[in-house]
């Protein structure tokens, strides 16, 4: 067995991926420089026409981690499950989405050494991510919205949404009766 922090580790992962727990669709694209974490105990799946472009890192140790068909991760974005984008997102560059924290309660004890948690990220079907955004653990983005660059999403999404800032607010929302997005008062 290769030890956990030995950089062969990443090439065993990757030889030996669970094909029984592990679902890469034959028809998506991993870029040789994509990095992926992936322990045979959780499950990892990537759908049809979905794409991980290189210097992303896809790590499924804490949470299981499902990319839907025809999702496109940009270049260096980091997901730490549990993680599930919808199909037909679109993912630009250096984005973050984390479903782990870090404990801090007890000052005595370094916070490395504290017990993490997990609390699942979704992105519904149909979004769009904007570069450099973080999405942090136990956040919905809904259907069809939109993360404007720049943005720290701290708070669930409603479906048909534009949030941008940090903390993210929603600045417009699509109107069904006007087919119009229009600015959000609220």
């Amino acid at each position: 067995m290769v030890p956990a922090n030995s950089p062969g580790c990443r090439l065993w992962v990757r030889i030996f991926m669970n094909p029984f727990v592990h679902k890469v669709s034959r028809k998506s694209v991993i870029r040789g420089n994509a990095r992926l974490d992936l322990a045979p105990w959780k499950m990892f799946s990537l759908g049809k026409k979905a794409v991980i472009e290189d210097f992303c890192c896809v790590n499924n140790m804490v949470g299981d981690v499902y990319i839907e068909e025809d999702v496109h991760v940009g270049l260096s974005n980091t997901i730490i499950g549990p993680v599930t984008i919808g199909a037909n997102t679109i993912m630009a560059q250096n984005i973050v989405l984390s479903g782990l924290n870090h404990g801090y309660a007890d000052p005595d004890i370094p916070i490395k050494n504290q017990k993490e948690t997990t609390a699942p990220i979704v992105i519904e079907a149909d979004c769009w991510i904007g570069a450099n955004a973080v999405v942090v653990a136990g956040v919905t983005v809904g259907k069809h919205s939109i993360v404007a660059a720049g943005s720290v999403v701290t708070k669930n999404v409603p479906p048909y949404s534009i949030v941008g800032g940090n903390p993210a607010r929603i600045l417009k929302q699509y109107n069904p009766n006007s087919k119009q997005w229009e600015k959000f008062v609220g």
